[in-house]
């Protein structure tokens, strides 16, 4: 009998002859890892065995790399593996963690329905979250705040965010407010400002939210800046991403020149609404973006003459109204319909 597949999907990896960093489509199995090339491959590029193996997340190797975590066999072999955003590094992570106790414990894996004290409650909806964070009668109040000689404009700081969870009602303590805290940060509606929630961002603290006076965020759409610092990370954001953050992870997408597929990390933003696409194994800024203010979103089938040579499913196309036109592919059908639904939802907010 095959081993169970528990979990796949397209990761960042880092090469073991050139370090260099590459998209890999990877499968959980019950004993083992296996990545591969592409989705369509019949056979893996390689599999890393788990028993006796170690994880360590959040992995610090790499500066400024995110949501990196390591993998070390019983030989001694590292393998480093960087998922698109927090949530999805975390569910890796809990996956991988249960599956080398299972074969410790000579068990099977299976999935538990209970819920613990510590998790987030299922009612739990980020989005409703944040528009309450921004009400400006009842809402966090954004503050210009001093340090290091620096002002940051539009901010505040860590324990405020945790305070008003409290005081909203929307935690039971300040344990479940620091991982709703850190799940707002992941999706993309707090961004940290300053060292201190930079580094805790990129994985140097035991949390990425910190509850700390010190540590600063603010709202990505809030028009933040920091005067008297020279950090291009802290410029005055353009108009474009602005928006706030919907949606991410990583699809292929269709080059328009060559026709080929690669896959990119997709951003989806709101309010202008604008699609970004990187590239998945490291840079900061986008290789292009796609404006969706009246755009027409629709499921592809293989067969059509745009993607004649492709064998994939879960295609979609995306026609702006400039009349260009994207073809980009899911990994299943229901990721293709969730995120056709979320852009169609983006393209009515401008």
């Amino acid at each position: 009998m095959e081993p169970k597949r528990i979990r796949e999907g397209y990761l960042v990896k880092r090469g073991s002859m050139f370090n260099t960093w590459k998209p890999m489509w990877v499968v959980l199995l019950e004993d083992g890892i296996e990545f591969y090339k592409k989705k369509s491959d019949n056979s893996p590029k390689g599999m890393i065995p788990l028993k006796g193996s170690t994880l360590t997340s959040p992995c610090q190797d790499f500066g400024k790399r995110m949501f990196v975590f390591k993998i070390t066999t019983t030989k001694q072999q590292d393998h480093f593996f960087q998922a698109a955003f927090l949530e999805e590094r975390d569910a890796w992570v809990r996956d991988i963690k249960k599956a080398i106790k299972c074969i410790e414990g000579g068990q099977k894996f299976a999935r538990k329905s209970t819920r613990r004290s510590i998790r987030l409650p299922e009612t739990v909806d980020l989005g409703a979250l944040y528009l309450s964070m921004k009400d400006t009668e009842k809402g966090i109040k954004e503050l210009n705040l001093e340090k290091d000689k620096k002002i940051f404009n539009h901010c505040f700081t860590g324990n405020c965010v945790i305070d008003w969870l409290g005081s909203n009602n929307s935690v039971r303590n300040r344990q479940e407010g620091l991982m709703i805290a850190s799940s707002l940060l992941g999706e993309g509606y707090l961004q940290p400002a300053g060292e201190l929630s930079k580094n805790a961002a990129d994985g140097i603290s035991e949390n990425p939210f910190l509850d700390n006076p010190d540590a600063f965020y603010y709202f990505p759409d809030s028009g933040f800046f920091c005067e008297e610092n020279s950090s291009d990370d802290d410029v005055i954001l353009k108009e474009e991403f602005r928006g706030v953050i919907i949606k991410q992870g990583c699809l292929l997408k269709q080059g328009h020149r060559r026709k080929n597929w690669k896959v990119r990390k997709f951003i989806l933003r709101e309010d202008p609404a604008y699609l970004h696409y990187y590239d998945p194994a490291g840079g900061e800024d986008p290789l292009g973006a796609i404006h969706l203010r009246g755009c027409v979103v629709t499921s592809v089938e293989s067969s059509s003459d745009a993607v004649r040579k492709s064998e994939e499913e879960n295609l979609f196309e995306i026609i702006t109204a400039d009349e260009v036109h994207y073809f980009l592919q899911a990994a299943t059908p229901k990721e293709r319909t969730e995120w056709i639904k979320a852009i169609q939802v983006a393209s009515r907010t401008g």
